[in-house]
């Protein structure tokens, strides 16, 4: 037997609970004095009612009970707390403030990285926050804000850099673009999924549906590369004024002043690709960072008609901590000026290494040591450090925080499926992913397919292939294989495959044919979430990176740029 505990969950031993303990209660006790009541949530929801609330991010855990019923253990608190709030307390209660420390439970397929799925929140709900029964003179959104920073401060967390933003121009332009349900909820989607590469596809021309105004797709893809100071604000002015979307700038506005005015352990930076993976915010959002930690330390915002979907609706706002990772922001020690330090950059091997290294040395990156490194792994340049590493790898090293940017595949990512930011299609590097099958056996596989109800895979991304039949609506079973893929269905593993190829040569030497594409894969730049908000290097980076790309027009069949 092996005496373990489940991948993603952990014991904590005396001295890290004690410690545990004495911030927990340190946060508690400011959120009491002021005027925070305790609540309590069950650890399972029935799945109908957590989906009522709005999207959730699809790795909450799931399993039927002896009633049949879907249970969802909780991913979030907030809307078990709006649940609580609609169903349990009346809406005569003028004003609710809840705080809570409860654990959370994320499922995750991503097996090689460092996950945990088992993690500790600590945060408020304030209900009832704004309109009539708030002061006139109350900025209720500044003080959620501001009671992050306090409550970060008291989990020990020296100094923090607060991303903010409001999520109403980006739904005004969605509503008033014109464009069909689908391609909206596609492009909330890809902001979800801070996949900026994909926001720029389908709001390119060439990818509108019929009806859409262009001018307001061409602002959707501007607005998600708006980020700074108060200038930060003019530039979505600018762009928001001429098309009436300016809804909710002006209360960031007044709200990012009251916090640099009030929160001196705090840098707020105004960044509206800040989108949560909930889709309940109304107004604004915001995360905290510590420069030197690769993950949030916390987010939050403003859920105005989340509560009204369970019930009567109340305007309400909240954060959540991740206890976690404050702990570990806190025994962090900061670097004085990040932007002192090498940018860390993943550099691919392999196929991606030579353009790769072009692009970077066309933005004025010193890449010579690169060019015949031996046997070393890290290399240093004039304000950068480069780690080489296979392409599948780089998304965990930039999740983590080893590497602050890198390039990759998008297969890689798609496959990896971590939390990165994708800011730019390098254009090169170009694949095709494709399902295919045996000549002639078209008629085998769907008796296969009629009798058994799946069928069967052979692939190295089992992540693709699974959301690709996803997509389709196929049962399949995904076999596995590190090589020779094509011998799958010769020796009967699997009906078919899922799998690169550029001319089709090996395939049709194996006696397979192509029946559907499955995705297009091209180079792609991308960042670690914190450092994109802390370093500024980066953001230039993606932009002369973009630059440099579009001088360049991919050709998908021959596998580069012309």
């Amino acid at each position: 037997m092996n005496l373990v505990t489940p991948l993603g969950f952990r014991d904590v031993l005396p001295a890290e609970a004690g410690e545990r303990e004495r911030i927990t209660r340190a946060v508690q006790d400011l959120f009491a004095a002021r005027g925070y009541l305790p609540v309590e949530t069950p650890t399972l929801e029935v799945m109908d009612v957590m989906a009522v609330g709005g999207r959730m991010p699809a790795s909450s855990f799931k399993f039927f009970d002896s009633q049949g019923d879907l249970l969802a253990m909780r991913p979030d608190v907030t809307l078990q707390i709006a649940r609580m709030a609609a169903t349990r307390m009346g809406p005569d209660i003028e004003q609710l403030k809840l705080r809570y420390t409860q654990r959370i439970f994320r499922e995750t397929d991503a097996l090689g990285a460092a996950q945990t799925r088992e993690m500790t929140q600590i945060g408020i709900e304030d209900i009832g926050a704004s309109g009539e029964a708030a002061p006139a003179t109350a900025d209720p959104d500044a003080e959620i804000v501001q009671l992050c920073v306090e409550a970060l401060a008291a989990c020990e967390v020296p100094y923090v850099v607060l991303a903010i933003a409001t999520v109403g121009p980006l739904r005004a332009l969605l509503d008033r673009s014109g464009a069909p349900e689908a391609w909206r909820r596609a492009v909330l989607n890809a902001y979800h999924a801070s996949d900026f590469v994909e926001v720029d596809r389908l709001c390119d021309v060439a990818h509108l549906h019929e009806g859409t105004a262009p001018a307001y797709a061409q602002a959707i893809q501007q607005l998600a590369r708006i980020r700074g100071g108060a200038e930060a604000i003019d530039a979505a002015r600018d762009l928001l004024v001429p098309l009436g979307c300016t809804d909710g700038l002006s209360a960031l506005a007044d709200t990012c002043e009251t916090l640099r005015c009030t929160c001196a352990h705090a840098e707020v930076l105004i960044d509206f690709s800040v989108i949560s993976s909930f889709d309940y915010y109304t107004g604004i959002v915001f995360e905290a960072y510590a420069p030197d930690l690769g993950t949030p330390l916390a987010s939050g915002g403003r859920y105005d008609n989340l509560i009204g979907a369970y019930g009567t609706a109340r305007p309400a706002a909240g954060f959540a901590i991740l206890l976690e990772r404050a702990m570990e922001a806190a025994a962090v020690p900061r670097t004085a000026e990040r932007a002192l330090r090498p940018l860390r950059i993943a550099v691919p091997k392999g196929a991606l290494n030579a353009q790769a290294l072009a692009c970077l040395e066309a933005c004025g990156l010193d890449v010579a040591g690169l060019r015949d490194p031996g046997r070393q792994l890290v290399i240093a340049a004039p304000g950068v450090e480069y780690i080489i590493v296979r392409p599948s790898d780089a998304p965990a090293f930039v999740a983590s925080g080893a590497a602050d940017c890198g390039i990759c595949g998008r297969d890689s990512l798609d496959e990896a499926a971590l939390s990165v930011v994708q800011l730019a299609d390098l254009r090169f590097g170009g694949c095709r992913f494709v399902v295919a099958q045996p000549v002639g056996a078209e008629t085998r596989i769907a008796e296969r397919y009629r009798r058994l109800g799946s069928i069967r895979v052979a692939t190295k991304y089992p992540r693709i292939a699974q959301a690709h039949f996803a997509r389709t609506g196929m049962q399949v079973e995904i076999v596995k294989l590190n090589g020779n893929i094509e011998l799958a269905p010769l020796t009967g593993i699997a009906e078919c495959i899922v799998d690169i190829t550029a001319t089709g040569t090996t395939l049709r030497e194996n006696d397979l044919r192509i029946v559907e594409d499955v995705l297009d894969s091209t180079a792609r730049f991308f960042a670690n979430p914190c450092a994109l908000r802390t370093d500024g290097r980066i953001v230039e980076l993606a932009r002369q990176l973009a630059a440099h790309a579009r001088g360049a027009v991919f050709d998908p069949i021959a596998g580069g740029t012309t």
